[in-house]
């Protein structure tokens, strides 16, 4: 009987395999701050642009995007973002993201003071979904 869970997992399934997509900068607005709801904190920063590049796809964030933000009592934000990508050869993708970002008080005030922190400092994660009718990446709507 083996020890643990992890040890009836086929081998393939114990280890987590990435393969980074691109990196993205977005253009935020100066945060329009909701206050203090039954959820937490909530401020939304619109995205009038951006851009983003990798390897299998480039190009650039369109404006109309939001980054609709709570900020819980535990110190924990998180994000619910809406944008639309176009790539360089002119193809949309809508792109949503949830995810969520904690650390010590002192770190997350240097974040929101736009100072580079390392991100060996807090923790930051972020689960993209896309959709798009673009056959050239159509491969998307399955990641």
């Amino acid at each position: 009987m083996p020890n643990t869970l992890n040890d009836d997992l086929p081998e393939v399934l114990k280890t987590v395999r990435t393969r980074p997509l691109f990196v993205m900068r977005l253009d935020v607005r100066k945060l329009q701050v909701v206050g203090a709801t039954q959820g937490g904190v909530r401020r939304i920063g619109v995205v009038p642009g951006g851009s983003f590049e990798g390897e299998r796809l480039s190009g650039e964030v369109l404006d109309g995007g939001s980054d609709w933000q709570t900020v819980r009592s535990d110190g924990t934000t998180t994000l619910n973002v809406r944008l639309v990508l176009k790539t360089k050869d002119d193809a949309l993708i809508g792109m949503t993201y949830q995810g969520l970002r904690h650390g010590p008080a002192d770190v997350a005030a240097r974040i929101e003071k736009g100072e580079a922190v390392d991100p060996a400092a807090y923790y930051f994660r972020t689960n993209p979904l896309f959709e798009t009718a673009a056959a050239k990446y159509d491969w998307l709507n399955r990641v």
